[in-house]
């Protein structure tokens, strides 16, 4: 004879779901604060160009993103249709541009400074003039990591008609 009897009728446990309300707090605060917020407001113009050969950047703190366009509705009254630079929320002179891309540099951790790489996010429609002289402004500051941002597609539909 055995000691342990089986019961042949017995039902499985319920799952408890006592832990369930932590669990789903300890989600939503681990979201809260890994979730990083945009930033930016967009007071450009920026249909961004296509390019067929694209790269990803891979750490978004080593980027300082400006961006080239036509000033939006309420801007554009004061500004005109003229295509403006744009570095964080504000618009900077051609002149001024070279020492705000300092200053953000200077933000950054010391360690990155020498990893920072410049995106520009021009509109299609600006003029490469203006482009140009960004990149010079760039180059006397010795910022020569520059990134163009694009969509993936078709380089021939970047041609205006």
């Amino acid at each position: 004879m055995s000691k342990f009897k089986f019961k042949k009728n017995a039902k499985t446990p319920e799952v408890s779901t006592a832990s369930l309300p932590d669990i789903v707090f300890m989600l939503l605060f681990f979201f809260m604060t890994v979730t990083v917020m945009k930033d930016d407001t967009l007071k450009v113009a920026n249909e961004l160009p296509n390019a067929s050969e694209i790269k990803k950047l891979e750490k978004k703190d080593r980027v300082i993103t400006v961006y080239v366009g036509k000033p939006e509705q309420p801007f554009d009254v004061a500004l005109g249709t003229e295509p403006k630079i744009q570095v964080n929320d504000r618009f900077v002179s051609l002149e001024n541009f070279g020492l705000i891309i300092l200053e953000e540099i200077n933000k950054k951790p010391e360690h990155l400074r020498s990893f920072i790489t410049v995106s520009l996010k021009v509109d299609k429609k600006a003029t490469m003039g203006l482009i140009s002289d960004v990149k010079q402004k760039l180059r006397e500051i010795n910022a020569l990591k520059i990134n163009y941002t694009t969509y993936e597609g078709d380089a021939f539909q970047n041609i205006i008609k």
